[in-house]
């Protein structure tokens, strides 16, 4: 297995991987609103070969290989943890024509132009370079091959990381992530976006805006219980004294009591549905 990325596998292939395979009916019931928008036939076609670069737990490659159901699909992640998780639920469910493989987006050997259609939910933004990623990903795509990706907008317009980030500062100024780093909002700008997609041979680049919250569980404590300790807030409370910890996790359970409806803990969130063809 090749590897670009050598941080990112380290951790997605290391605690963090491990953390999202054993929690991650949690982590896709966050997305099962966004979900619909990326994985649906005016995407994904009943004949197509597909890609899903970033596949996780491989939910999205599940339901990908379902809607090409004369067709296939194939999930490529850095994490073993995730992958291992993902075979054995498609095994469960018996869906046949999907098939999971690890490895690094930027340098994976695809096979030239095999697929019709390559996908990823919220997993390009932490290209570590982003157009060579992208190149390679479209070497594996036919002429006229579509790509469709699910991608954070601005910090600010993301209720629910802001709502985490206020929670979690404790009277400090946190720094805001940078857009040109593999970051959750490396394809937030979209002239950034069309000049990536573009050097790297696709056109008919289109952004939507997707404007649905993320679920973060049925109420305040079960949201907590989860969300208390995943890698965003164990990174923002990194270097924090035992009472400064107790404090911002007061806060966050707070937050999340603040955010209670009849259909459990919501909060906003901002994406970007990104198109585009290979030139």
């Amino acid at each position: 297995m090749r590897i670009a990325n050598v941080e990112a596998a380290e951790a997605w292939d290391g605690h963090e991987g491990a953390h999202w395979a054993e929690h991650a009916a949690r982590y896709e019931r966050s997305s099962v609103r966004h979900r619909p928008h990326l994985l649906n036939a005016a995407i994904i076609r009943p004949g197509d070969r597909v890609l899903d670069a970033g596949c996780g737990a491989g939910l999205s490659t599940i339901e990908a290989a379902r809607l090409a159901s004369q067709g296939s699909a194939l999930g490529l992640d850095l994490s073993s943890q995730m992958l291992a998780r993902a075979r054995e639920r498609a095994a469960a469910e018996d869906v046949g024509n999907v098939t999971f493989e690890q490895g690094d987006a930027q340098v994976h050997p695809f096979e030239p132009g095999a697929a019709d259609v390559a996908i990823s939910l919220y997993g390009a933004m932490f290209f570590g370079d982003p157009v060579a990623a992208f190149t390679n990903i479209a070497s594996g795509l036919r002429p006229g091959g579509r790509l469709g990706l699910l991608a954070w907008r601005d910090l600010a317009e993301n209720e629910w990381l802001s709502t985490v980030r206020g929670a979690l500062a404790l009277d400090r100024d946190l720094p805001t992530p940078p857009p040109d780093a593999p970051t959750p909002f490396s394809l937030a700008d979209p002239d950034r976006v069309r000049t990536r997609l573009t050097a790297a041979g696709f056109d008919d680049v289109q952004l939507d805006a997707i404007d649905e919250p993320a679920e973060l569980g049925d109420d305040a404590d079960d949201a907590f219980a989860w969300f208390s300790a995943v890698g965003i807030v164990n990174g923002l409370l990194d270097g924090i004294d035992e009472a400064g910890r107790a404090q911002g996790l007061d806060n966050l359970r707070g937050a999340f009591k603040e955010a209670e409806t009849s259909e459990g803990v919501l909060l906003g969130t901002a994406a970007w549905l990104i198109t585009a063809t290979r030139t």
